[in-house]
């Protein structure tokens, strides 16, 4: 991986920073996912409530992401033991299988490469970020939640829908769309095209605007 002190902080459209890690279901390429929507979502600390909250989500909602062909990948800076101990905590005290992988970090590299940590920081007090990532590498959304407030999973898989629903080209996607409701019309991108029939000049209208 290369020197995260030396690379520019990613943006949307970037391509995501290729990694080589040992998880909790054996060794993860990340290159070897492309073809697939991947989740990547970090967290500061195994056993920590808010974020065993989340994983609690992600878990219950995996059938979900897996109907999307979107892959869920965890990251911590704790060791593989300490992610083994937390994942059976969960499954023995409040039932829930963790059936994705989570990564260790425990050299702070990949969470440096993504940003979420300031290359010179001692801790991962800061890595709550979560990258949504297209098939083709690029990376299509990124959200970074503070340690005292958990992520909205309900929120992540609906981005994702609207991601794969907008990047088909024919439309956006309203405030707070879901999969099955209207969408709007892309805006023309040629004169020709702002014109109506009757001469009059296209514009966006709430109500004539939607597609189904």
């Amino acid at each position: 991986m290369d020197d995260p002190s030396q690379t520019p902080p990613l943006r949307l459209g970037m391509t995501a920073p290729n990694f080589r890690a040992r998880t909790t279901r054996g060794e993860l390429i990340l290159s070897t996912l492309r073809g697939h929507w991947v989740v990547l979502f970090s967290h500061p600390a195994d056993f920590t409530p808010v974020c065993t909250s989340e994983f609690i989500a992600f878990a219950k909602a995996q059938p979900r992401f897996d109907a999307l062909d979107c892959r869920l990948i965890g990251l911590s800076v704790d060791s593989l033991p300490s992610h083994f101990g937390w994942i059976e905590a969960i499954r023995r005290d409040l039932g829930v299988e963790i059936g994705f992988p989570i990564i260790e970090d425990p050299s702070m590299a990949i969470a440096r490469a993504y940003g979420m940590l300031d290359a010179n920081a001692q801790d991962s007090s800061t890595v709550r970020s979560t990258f949504i990532i297209a098939p083709d590498g690029t990376i299509q959304s990124i959200l970074t939640y503070p340690l005292s407030v958990g992520r909205s999973v309900a929120e992540i898989l609906r981005t994702v829908q609207a991601l794969q629903r907008a990047m088909k080209g024919d439309a956006l996607t309203p405030e707070g769309w879901d999969a099955g409701e209207r969408l709007f019309r892309p805006p023309p991108q040629t004169l020709e095209g702002m014109k109506s029939d009757d001469g009059h000049v296209w514009y966006h209208d709430l109500e004539e605007d939607f597609i189904s």
